[in-house]
């Protein structure tokens, strides 16, 4: 049975993207300081067609954030676009070729076609968060689902006990302010998997509770 799988990075004081989130600046003040230790690495420049990067326990992490998936789910502020009806010439935050390379399905209340780009489709799903990961996991087979974000979709998802690994980047940072990973919702019950330390990043991953 496939895994249901969250990966994200988030500062000391519990944010996932800084205050002011807005097109200009998606991740909010400061918010990209996040995702500092990923962008020198091997995976993340292969993940954008760049050859080079560094290899290490920082890469070896990141490789293994998309190793074996074969779906992903997000949710509409992720994919981006603003609020209410679709302007359907918005076709997200990743150009013409997005990194994910699987079937994506982005939670919304608002239809819309199918949208392919390179080697990714996304689907638009009205049916709520626990849709979005069931026909994910239907178009993934016997690979794992990853929830890529944001933090709502994340704290539904734990509140629907769909999530079996969770996986939190632990950034050194004090953002102050922004959208917090655990603010609406309290996690499902978790138990430690693994600890990976490094000087940019610590890497805590958890399994739910049997």
């Amino acid at each position: 049975m496939a895994d249901v799988r969250v990966d994200i990075s988030m500062s000391l004081d519990g944010y996932v993207a800084g205050p002011g989130p807005r097109s200009e600046a998606p991740l909010g003040d400061g918010g990209e300081r996040l995702h500092e230790w990923a962008y020198k690495l091997r995976s993340f420049q292969a993940m954008h067609g760049r050859d080079g990067g560094e290899e290490g326990p920082d890469d070896d992490q990141l490789a293994a954030a998309s190793k074996g998936v074969g779906a992903g789910v997000m949710g509409r502020g992720m994919f981006g676009g603003g609020h209410g009806p679709w302007d359907e010439s918005w076709e997200g935050w990743w150009g013409d070729d997005p990194p994910f390379k699987w079937p994506i399905f982005v939670v919304t209340h608002h239809e819309r076609e199918p949208l392919t780009l390179g080697d990714t489709t996304f689907t638009f799903v009205t049916g709520g968060v626990r849709s979005a990961c069931e026909q994910a996991v239907a178009a993934a087979g016997k690979q794992d689902v990853s929830v890529s974000g944001g933090a709502n979709v994340i704290q539904q998802c734990l509140q629907a006990e769909a999530v079996d690994r969770l996986t939190i980047h632990l950034v050194p940072i004090l953002l102050g302010g922004g959208v917090r990973l655990f603010d609406r919702h309290p996690p499902e019950a978790l138990e430690i998997a693994d600890v990976v330390a490094s000087p940019g990043v610590t890497h805590l991953a958890y399994r739910r509770a049997a």
